[in-house]
This record gives C-alpha cells, structure tokens and sequence, in this order.
C-alpha cells in the first residue's frame, strides 16, 4: 500500500469517528460542527502537520553557519539520494533522537535533538541522518506526520466530549438524559486511546527497517548506523523525552519512552525491537547487501 493511500485511508478513517463523536452527542448540530471540523483537520494534516509537529518540539531551524557538519552530512546524504536536501531543525532536548517530516523531499525537514548532536560519532549521527533522509526517500514522512496529527486531534477531541458527556450529561433530547451522556463518556474513553493506538499500528513497523536499509546504502555504513542506535536506545532509557507525546512517538528514530514503562505509553509501541534492527543491520554489514 502507498503512503498517498494510506494518507487518505487514515484521513476517512478519522474524519468518520470524528463524524460519529458529533452525531453521538450533538444531534444534527452535533454532526454539523464535527463536519466543519473534519474538513478542518484534513486540509490542516495535510499542509501543516509538519509545521504543527515542529512547533510542537519547539524544534528551530539552523543555518548552515550555525550548524556546518549537519548541513554538510545531509547535503552529502541527499546528493546520494537524488532529492533536494532537506532543511534542518534543531530541537532543545537532552534525550537523543531525530525525525523527519514534511509532505514530501521537496518539503521535507530533518530534525535533530541537542543531545544526539553531543552523544554520538560524526559516522554515527551520519548513520542517524541517513536513517532520516530514508524516510524521505520512501516518502514516509507524509503518513507519519499525518497520523501524529490526526492522534493529537482526537485524543484532544475525545478529552473534551468524555468531560461534556460526564459534567453534562450528555444529549438529553433523546431519551437517554444523563445515563446515555455517562455511557457515552465511557464508550469514547475507550474509543479514543484505540483510535490513536490504530493510527501508530497503521504505520507498518517495516517502514523502520526499510529507512534502516536505505540509511545503510546512503551512508555506505551499516555498522554505524546500528551503533547509533544502540548508544540512542541505552540514553533514552536513562533520558526519556519528557516533552513528547504518544501521539507522536512513530516518527522517532527510536521510542522517545524507552525508559518508561507501563500506562499509556505502553499502547504506543510502534518501534521495532532495537536488538533485531541492530541485527539486521550487522548482518547486511557481513553481506555487503547493503550495495544492492
């Protein structure tokens, strides 16, 4: 299945619960409203979930000056790519990590907290960069900046209707009165961890081990790339990125929770096991099938 489809099939997918959210509680107004709202979120996922995710890590743009090495290794990383090179952000966290985002190489942006800038090698923060600029060229980067938003949305929306549904009673116009508004805040408890938990399982953890593989060929160093991320898993098991949310954990280069365990977060596993992409990624070293 393409990204582009994908996109779209995510977009019905949340437009339709947001939909029923509406109807549930609000009647045909309900149902007006959650429309307007839907029509909102598409057109805003789509030409701004990039922008929106970087906001939200406070994530700033660096000039070639002010960050050379990044510049020179993704440019270096892009020509190899054969896309335009990417722009780089820089976000203000101690937890080592990265992500790429954009609604495709034309716009796409790579980001990079302080702490992986300090942690790993240059070959290894060139391995992590390579990784990226996979997901770039596999045209990952629109369906997860995409879902991240879509989640963010109607775990907010969810929030606010359980709150109506408890403290209001809920649609008293049908003859449900205050039992169907607590039912209905039940059910949406429910519904809204689970809609968000589909959208991260919808993106394929394959995708990780594909921008694993084409970060291997792009940098020409497998080995590098797998001793990034073990370095990344280990400090991110003792620096967890306090700032970030599940809704967005997918598009992380490694679980920003790895050092936390149990509640929420636990539902939001969307990374592969470190221990078997390191492996793959030794095993294409032995092989050299990373030239293919």
């Amino acid at each position: 299945m393409t990204s582009q489809l994908k996109t779209f099939l995510l977009l019905a997918l949340l437009s339709g619960l947001i939909l029923f959210m509406g109807r549930l509680f609000g009647g045909h107004a309900g149902l007006m409203i959650a429309l307007c709202i839907a029509l909102v979120m598409n057109v805003g996922s789509y030409w701004f979930s990039d922008k929106i995710v970087l906001a939200a890590y406070r994530a700033r743009e660096v000039s070639p000056e002010e960050a050379p090495m990044l510049h020179a290794m993704v440019a270096d990383l892009a020509r190899e790519a054969g896309v335009p090179k990417p722009r780089i952000c820089v976000i203000p966290e101690d937890s080592p990590n990265a992500f790429a985002t954009g609604r495709n190489p034309e716009h796409a942006v790579v980001a990079v907290t302080e702490g992986i800038v300090r942690l790993l090698s240059p070959e290894e923060l060139r391995g992590v960069l390579a990784h990226e600029m996979g997901h770039v060229v596999n045209r990952d980067i629109l369906i997860q900046s995409v879902a991240s938003v879509l989640a963010t949305v109607v775990m907010y929306l969810a929030n606010m209707l359980q709150f109506a549904a408890i403290f209001g009673g809920g649609r008293r116009d049908e003859g449900g009165g205050g039992a169907l508004g607590m039912a209905s805040g039940l059910l949406m408890a429910f519904l809204a961890p689970l809609a968000a938990s589909l959208i991260q399982f919808a993106l394929s953890r394959s995708r990780e081990y594909l921008a694993d593989a084409t970060g291997a060929r792009l940098s020409h160093s497998p080995q590098a790339l797998a001793s990034a991320l073990g370095k990344l898993d280990a400090y991110t098991r003792r620096i967890p990125m306090h700032s970030a949310s599940p809704q967005t954990a997918n598009m992380f280069i490694v679980n920003p929770f790895a050092g936390l365990s149990g509640g929420v977060t636990s539902l939001f596993t969307t990374h592969p096991p470190i221990q078997d992409r390191i492996a793959r990624l030794q095993t294409m070293a032995r092989t050299g099938s990373y030239h293919a």
